[in-house]
């Protein structure tokens, strides 16, 4: 009890709930982070490699991430130690197993991670038939991946940050030289609404690799070869590296949309860009942004910049349309950056120290109306 409560602070965590289901090898935890302003939502991360920690991690994300973007929810999260390459009978199985594990609870609303998608959702909406986020859209769901919408929110990010990370005067998207580590629903997608700016795509990477060339990457090839199965490593053109790789190219602009801690205290003086803004969660540790701040790198936190999807999630669970959703990721997306780029600006403090503060400000201002405080 006491190692799990090493996590707890004045924001939560209200409940922690391991699952276990040995009849299909099921082993997942579910942490619902803090409900002041609303149910918990936050997605199903399936990996083999998932650990205790960043569940936790993930959980304060999302309620940070809500509280910033003004949503009605808390954060949750739930991993599970699984390989998501499964054959599909056997995923299917475990998402129905884990559905019908958590039907009782209440304050958490499932939806989409790494490892799982629309059609896991609809598992899990047949099986216990309760609120569900991230659906196909033939029940209702808004195709976040299919708009790009966490990718649409990356790149708002991108452009109002463009002026305080210390470029020369007159830079501009146009030309910027951005490398993306992984290529996935987000990465390609953030390739894409940038290179629509002028953006040079001079790096990226997948599971299997990277790919570099200073003159520049084909982001429409490279998604076609994404689609039909294949990774960076079969690019025609380009130098070709592990895919750690990555963080050594020479950039303007680098854009992490993968795995948390891929940037850490051991590597992050490799990196060349002078601006990181955060596709993934927690993509960089701590540490890692403290250094790059005191070497004047500016780096825009996830829950600020990657959260076009919650977003999308918080409106289709309450019956939204998708017509007007990218206008809406816009501005929340923009605002909030800007905001939290002048209080880095005025006070000479870590951006995401800034964002941490504009969240639990008004996170702090929801827990004051509760009886319990954070559920």
């Amino acid at each position: 009890m006491a190692d799990i409560l090493r996590f707890a602070d004045k924001h939560g965590p209200a409940k922690i709930i391991q699952v276990f289901e040995p009849s299909v090898d099921l082993k997942a935890l579910l942490v619902i982070d803090n409900t002041a302003m609303g149910p918990a939502l936050g997605g199903i991360r399936i990996a083999p490699d998932v650990t205790v920690e960043e569940c936790f991690r993930l959980a304060r994300t999302m309620t940070l991430k809500h509280a910033a973007a003004g949503l009605p929810h808390g954060g949750g999260k739930v991993v599970v130690f699984a390989d998501p390459k499964m054959p599909k009978p056997a995923k299917e199985r475990l998402i129905r197993a884990l559905a019908c594990s958590l039907r009782a609870v209440l304050d958490y609303i499932m939806a989409p991670d790494m490892g799982t998608d629309e059609e896991c959702m609809a598992w899990i909406k047949d099986e216990v038939n309760k609120g569900v986020a991230g659906l196909p859209a033939e029940l209702g769901g808004i195709p976040v991946d299919e708009i790009g919408a966490t990718a649409w929110g990356v790149s708002q990010a991108v452009e109002v940050a463009l002026p305080y990370s210390g470029f020369p005067p007159g830079f501009s998207l146009s030309k910027a030289r951005v490398a993306v580590q992984g290529f996935g629903a987000v990465g390609k997608h953030t390739a894409r609404f940038l290179a629509a700016q002028g953006a040079i795509l001079v790096g990226a990477s997948d599971s299997a690799g990277a790919v570099y060339d200073p003159q520049g990457l084909d982001v429409a090839e490279l998604i076609r070869l994404k689609d039909a199965g294949k990774s960076m490593l079969d690019y025609p053109r380009g130098e070709k590296f592990d895919r750690d790789g990555i963080i050594d190219c020479d950039c303007d602009i680098w854009i992490p949309a993968a795995r948390p801690d891929v940037v850490h205290e051991d590597n992050v003086h490799r990196l060349k860009a002078r601006l990181v803004v955060e596709g993934a969660n927690i993509p960089l540790t701590y540490g890692a942004e403290k250094y790059l701040h005191e070497q004047g790198v500016l780096v825009i936190p996830d829950f600020i910049a990657n959260s076009g999807a919650v977003i999308c999630s918080a409106a289709e669970y309450r019956g939204g349309a998708d017509c007007a959703i990218l206008e809406i990721i816009k501005e929340k997306v923009r605002s909030n950056t800007r905001l939290v780029l002048e209080e880095f600006k005025a006070k000479k403090i870590m951006p995401r120290d800034a964002a941490v503060k504009l969240a639990e400000g008004r996170l702090d201002k929801a827990m004051s109306f509760k009886r319990w405080s954070i559920y």
